[in-house]
């Protein structure tokens, strides 16, 4: 008999949650309040956590994150009790602001949430035709592996790229690469991250 088994996936959620729109408005609300407060949230980022409010924008969010969590751990066939804080900080993304690629150190799973996107993308006519301003793209964490891949293959594409829209909820591995494309439009881009963050315990570590 043969057996073909899929090795080593990349679980990424992408969902979208239902009646976003006013809770979102307070969370914009929020996000603005702390900016003229501090006006260096994506920097500051470790002292900035949003969902540590008691108000309804807040309070909405960290039950939804929460619920996508439980969902992808069932997912991936967690049967024990996993413990976890959400570590969570605002992006505002004006003009040419972007996020280098990165991963999230010490966070199991890392998200974002979006709440606002510009309505008019501009693409600047004296660049590349692929510029992909306001996106977010992952990148395969086998370094290379489209080298040696073929047509059809469903795994040659090394990138993974979304155009985000407000109410949209994405997770992913703390490891997994990924970078924030440029915002070109002269609306700001709003979105709130977040880092998944287990209470340790010894039951976590896997039996090999």
């Amino acid at each position: 008999m043969t057996e073909f088994l899929d090795l080593f996936p990349t679980k990424l959620v992408h969902r979208h949650l239902d009646n976003f729109e006013e809770p979102t408005r307070d969370l914009i609300k929020l996000v603005r309040e702390m900016e003229k407060a501090n006006k260096s949230l994506t920097t500051d980022y470790r002292e900035n956590n949003p969902l540590e409010y008691d108000r309804a924008g807040p309070n909405w969010l960290r039950g939804e994150i929460n619920h996508t969590v439980i969902e992808y751990l069932q997912s991936i066939g967690i049967d024990y009790a996993v413990n976890w804080q959400i570590h969570a900080w605002a992006n505002i993304n004006r003009w040419g602001d972007y996020h280098d690629p990165h991963n999230h150190p010490h966070a199991y799973l890392s998200g974002t949430y979006y709440l606002k996107m510009p309505n008019a993308i501009q693409k600047p006519t004296r660049q590349r035709s692929d510029v992909r301003p306001g996106c977010i793209t992952f990148y395969d964490p086998r370094t290379g592996f489209n080298m040696s891949s073929i047509r059809n293959d469903p795994y040659v594409d090394p990138e993974f790229t979304v155009l985000p829209e407000p109410g949209l909820l994405m997770m992913w591995p703390g490891s997994l690469m990924h970078f924030v494309h440029p915002n070109l439009a002269d609306e700001t881009r709003i979105s709130l991250s977040f880092n998944i963050v287990l209470k340790w315990s010894d039951d976590y570590i896997p039996r090999q």
